[in-house]
This record gives structure tokens, C-alpha cells and sequence, in this order.
């Protein structure tokens, strides 16, 4: 009697900020535990989604944007980045194909080959948002970034659309090791409630304020009662005064559209009613303090 093997093992998904690997793992996962926003670093934390097929199971790993980081959280968020890569059987390299601007090829070039270099595992490219890519402009990009490295596939897709998400998945799975499936079928991360929730209302800061206010901003959730309805109590820190002027807004509007919109998303993650209450506090250089970074799992 012939038996099918089963495969099991990690993907990390790398790549550059906004290139779209949080929409990526929510569609592969059919449900939103990834923030996405238009801004670039918006993902802080690795997040870990469970894909399990028929034969298959893939733990992916999805991690910060690789940039030039500057300041100490950023230059935590790279690390965490890059530490992923020790723990892959294969690495999904996604980029936005359609971000191609001629002068920085070769400095994007210099910049890609140092993260690429580094990795041990088989690679698979993913070019992302073809959809919004005129046709004859895809070899070309093709070819540019097949001379960075010896990618094992390259595959473009849409991971909005869902155009190729399944070619891309056969492309990684060929990478996993022959093993037992680790997760129930009905586990689709490990992030907890608590974190998923605190991610949703940080996404409707980045959604709703402009400027250096998101990247300013944390939130931490100081309780989470589980009943009916479930109570949150969140806090979102700032840097300076100006930013939780930014946030209460005029009359508290702004906090209060924080509050419905952060409450509509986590009642559609629960399936239950909640009720959201938000407080603003000032620490000053948040960023740069490692007991805080600690606690948000950044250091």
C-alpha cells in the first residue's frame, strides 16, 4: 500500500518594508491577524501563521521590513528580521515589483545581496502587486532580480488579489523537510488575543494620523476580561505631549474613532461584543528604552 509523505516546516518571509508580506500571510491564513497599513514598517513583531494542506503543514514567520535602520527600535525590528532566518527550512524573499525606480537599482542591489547572503536555506522570490504591473515590464524585473541571487523559484504574484498565492505555496512546500503536522488544522497562528488585539489598534493609528505619530506610538494592553461583552483596557504610549494632543483630538474625536474602529475589527476577530477602553500616556524616548522595548517583544 503506497503512502504520501507529509511535509512539514518554516518559511520566513523577508523583504523590504510595504512589499506586502503581512497582506501575503492573511490571505494564505484566510483571516487577518497581520496589520496592513500604506505605510512603510508597519509589522514590529515576528508573527507566526500556521498553513496546513493535505500533506503539508507550513509554520511561516512573518518578520519586519529589512531597511537602513537608524534608530534603536528600528535596528531591533531588523534583528528580529534577521534572526528568522536561522529557524527557516526556506525563505520567501517578497518585493514590491513594482517599486523599480532606475537610480537606486544599484544601491537596492548592494542592499538586497547583504540580507540574501546571509541566508542558508533555499530562497523563493515572490514579485508582488503584478497586478499593477503593465505586462511587458515584468521580464525585465524578472531578470534584474534573478542576477541577485540563485533563487530557487521566482513567482510572481498578487497577494491582494490572490493571483499565483497557490503556485507560490506549491514553490515553498517542495523546500519542507518530511514530518508530522505540529498544530491543529484549526490553529491558524500563535499570537495571542491579547497581542492581535493591541496590533489592531495600533494599525488604526498608523490608518487615521499622519507624519512621525505612528511610529511614535505603542500599545499595551493592560486587561483583557473574557466574558460577555469582553472589557479591554489598552494604553497607547507617545513620545511627547503634542502627539496625544494629536490623538484625544478636537473634543476627543480623534480617540473616539480610534476606539470604534479598533472595537468593530476586534469584535469580528472575537465574535463577540467588546467594550474598548483607551487611554493615552506620555513616556518620553519610549523608543529608545530597552526595558520598554523588552516588553514589547523588540529587544
Amino acid at each position: 500500500m503506497k503512502t504520501t509523505s507529509h511535509q512539514s516546516g518554516v518559511t520566513a518571509i523577508i523583504g523590504p518594508p510595504n512589499a506586502g508580506k503581512s497582506t501575503l500571510l492573511n490571505h494564505l491564513l484566510q483571516l487577518k491577524i497581520a496589520i496592513v497599513t500604506p505605510k512603510p514598517q508597519t509589522t514590529r513583531n515576528r508573527i507566526m501563521g500556521i498553513v496546513t494542506g493535505e500533506h503539508y503543514q507550513m509554520i511561516l514567520l512573518d518578520t519586519p521590513g529589512l531597511h537602513k535602520a537608524r534608530e534603536e527600535m528600528n535596528r531591533q525590528m531588523v534583528r528580529v528580521a534577521m534572526e528568522s532566518l536561522s529557524e527557516a527550512d526556506v525563505v520567501l524573499f517578497l518585493v514590491d515589483a513594482t517599486d523599480m525606480p532606475p537610480k537606486k537599482l544599484d544601491q537596492r542591489a548592494e542592499e538586497y545581496k547583504s540580507y540574501l547572503d546571509k541566508v542558508q536555506a533555499p530562497v523563493v522570490l515572490a514579485l508582488n502587486k503584478v497586478d499593477l504591473l503593465d505586462p511587458p515590464r515584468l521580464l525585465p524585473v524578472m531578470e534584474w532580480y534573478g542576477k541577485l541571487h540563485p533563487f530557487s523559484a521566482i513567482v510572481p504574484i498578487s497577494a491582494l488579489e490572490g493571483s499565483a498565492v497557490d503556485t507560490l505555496t506549491e514553490e515553498l512546500v517542495k523546500h519542507l523537510p518530511e514530518g508530522p503536522q505540529y498544530y491543529p488544522d484549526d490553529l491558524p497562528t500563535d499570537a495571542t488575543e491579547r497581542f492581535i488585539a493591541s496590533e489592531i489598534i495600533r494599525e488604526k493609528v498608523f490608518l487615521l494620523t499622519r507624519d512621525e505619530v505612528p511610529y511614535s506610538t505603542a500599545v499595551v494592553i493592560d486587561q483583557f476580561e473574557e466574558g460577555e461583552p469582553v472589557v479591554i483596557h489598552a494604553t497607547i504610549m507617545v513620545e511627547r505631549s503634542s502627539q496625544k494632543g494629536i490623538l484625544v483630538g478636537q473634543k476627543g474625536r480623534m480617540l473616539a474613532t480610534i476606539r470604534q474602529q479598533s472595537t468593530a475589527d476586534i469584535e469580528h476577530l472575537l465574535g463577540c461584543k467588546v467594550q474598548l477602553h483607551l487611554w493615552i500616556k506620555v513616556r518620553k524616548n519610549w523608543s529608545s528604552n530597552q526595558n520598554i522595548l523588552r516588553d514589547l517583544g523588540l529587544a
